[in-house]
């Protein structure tokens, strides 16, 4: 699972080296997180979807930022390998979770995408949405396993959710803020988590964004423009899991960070 793609900088880095992290460590399912890598950093095209699964992903996730190209709207319902938070209102284009099949194997996983309210745009409670959603999906009844994306801001909210789905779910991980954050662990009872898994993009910068505009616009600087992306190599950040196939839960998990002027 690999954090948000930050426009041009993030989608070459995901070009350069998903397919090497893939073979090197024998990944058998990839999700990244889609909504910031047009290039422009706001949003997601249909050609930028097409060739993410073309380099070996699986799932694109997403969260508030979802619909910043109109293209989305159309595309979404027809792509099923691309959610969009569950708990956005009835009749909101595209899903919010899904079953997916894993490459070689019988396998099946439940992808869910959710997006937290603290801070964020207007959504169902998301722990009310949460609650059905883990009804639906069951470890070993009807997947086999189950990898959550939390898009949330605030680190509580998303504490709160990993240990909600602590023992019924793979993986739970938070997107969002672009940072990784240093809490990687398996729960108590068998969930992988990460606080924040980080971005996919160019660390030397204000979360992705060109940091010498992004200081002018803290210093009500008139000559600031429109946020845009950081150009120079990427960071690669996420988590590898491994899970035991019997119970669906993690057994290891691993923090991937790869590349830029962020890599250990």
């Amino acid at each position: 699972m690999l954090g948000d793609v930050v426009g041009k900088s993030g989608k070459n880095a995901i070009k350069k080296n998903l397919s090497k992290i893939i073979d090197e460590n024998k990944i058998n399912f990839t999700i990244i997180n889609g909504e910031n890598s047009s290039d422009d950093g706001r949003g997601i095209t249909k050609l930028d979807a097409e060739d993410f699964f073309e380099q070996g992903v699986d799932v694109i996730t997403s969260g508030n930022h979802i619909w910043d190209k109109k293209e989305t709207t159309d595309f979404i319902n027809k792509e099923k390998r691309l959610l969009r938070p569950a708990n956005f209102p009835d009749g909101t284009p595209g899903n919010g979770y899904g079953i997916f099949s894993i490459k070689n194997n019988n396998f099946k996983i439940g992808v869910i995408n959710l997006m937290g309210n603290v801070y964020m745009r207007k959504t169902e409670n998301v722990f009310d949405v949460a609650k059905k959603i883990k009804e639906k999906f069951v470890l070993k009844k009807n997947v086999d396993f189950i990898l959550v994306d939390f898009h949330g801001e605030i680190t509580s909210e998303k504490m709160a959710i990993g240990h909600f789905f602590d023992g019924v779910t793979t993986c739970v991980v938070g997107t969002h803020t672009h940072v990784p954050t240093a809490d990687t662990r398996i729960l108590e009872k068998g969930t992988a988590y990460q606080t924040d898994i980080g971005m996919c993009g160019d660390y030397n910068s204000v979360i992705g964004m060109n940091k010498e505009n992004s200081l002018k616009k803290f210093l009500k600087d008139s000559n600031a423009t429109t946020h845009f992306p950081a150009e120079k190599e990427a960071t690669i950040s996420g988590i590898i899991i491994e899970a035991d196939h019997k119970t669906g839960l993690a057994t290891k998990v691993l923090r991937i960070i790869r590349g830029g002027s962020l890599n250990i």
